[in-house]
């Protein structure tokens, strides 16, 4: 079982800054691949950025690549999103996933949320 606790949105200004953390919970963290997630208003839940379990290998959505980029330390069980240059189109709810594939069994993790709203 894994918990997941994001913190660090907010009301920003376009062109503005915010770095999102999610903590987890549970001593199996570094064996996740880390997603994070957006859902805004009326909108499907879209994929954003992706980590592998140590780093090495990073993805991300065509509309934040060069201006997001996602980070994990293991030794604090937490994964960031910095995100620079924000967009009005930016605005959104941020969820954390954490995600492994165990022998075939998947193990699907989601945290509560976090608003980010970027002003014009």
């Amino acid at each position: 079982q894994v918990q997941l606790v994001e913190s660090g949105g907010g009301v920003v200004q376009a062109g503005g800054s915010l770095r999102l953390s999610c903590a987890a919970s549970g001593r199996t963290f570094n064996y996740y691949l880390m997603n994070w997630f957006r859902q805004a208003p009326g909108k499907e839940r879209e994929f954003v950025a992706r980590i592998s379990w140590n780093g090495g290998s990073l993805y991300y959505a065509d509309s934040v690549k060069g201006r997001f980029t996602i980070s994990r330390d293991n030794s604090q069980n937490t994964v960031y999103l910095q995100m620079n240059s924000l967009k009005p189109e930016d605005t959104a709810v941020y969820y954390c996933n954490a995600y492994r594939n165990l022998a075939g069994t998947q193990y699907d993790y989601w945290g509560q949320g976090t608003q980010v709203t970027v002003s014009s």
